[in-house]
């Protein structure tokens, strides 16, 4: 299943970072060159890096990619390994679920709700929005899996 997820959103990721280049090449054409900007690839590059970043960020958490911050050092993290790294998958879980998943279902509602569309595209930003509780899901889903694999570990 993580290999499934890992392909999806490899790929996903591409896709959104192509349609950034595609809308920023286009709009530097225009400008510059036709003397008449698009008022839509604003817009299409901004949403475009949202996507990109926020599922990203989930690729990254699969692969074990982000970032980390030392502050411990390396002797007492060395020797509890499996408490700090159960301790963090635990963290990333928290958060990810309290603000991503369910406070990104939040955002979304509210923006459905109150019918709120983009100013270019005129599309519900509802739909714009999904992309955060939807990497929070799978921030969720890496870091509950790679819990069950280092306590799993620890047994053996």
């Amino acid at each position: 299943m993580r290999t499934l997820i890992d392909k999806f959103l490899e790929r996903a990721v591409l896709v959104v970072l192509c349609v950034m280049l595609l809308s920023v090449i286009w709009q530097v054409f225009s400008r510059y060159v036709l003397q008449s900007p698009s008022t839509l690839t604003d817009e299409i590059t901004s949403y475009s890096l949202i996507w990109f970043g926020l599922l990203g960020a989930a690729y990254a958490s699969g692969k074990h990619l982000h970032l980390a911050i030392d502050l411990l050092p390396d002797k007492m993290v060395t020797q509890k390994a499996q408490f700090f790294n159960t301790f963090v998958y635990v963290s990333v879980v928290c958060f990810a679920f309290l603000v991503m998943v369910i406070g990104g279902i939040r955002l979304v509602q509210l923006s459905f709700q109150f019918e709120q569309t983009s100013a270019t595209l005129e599309i519900p930003l509802g739909f714009i929005y999904m992309v955060v509780p939807f990497s929070g899901l799978l921030i969720c889903y890496y870091n509950i899996d790679s819990l069950i694999t280092t306590l799993k570990a620890k047994t053996n």
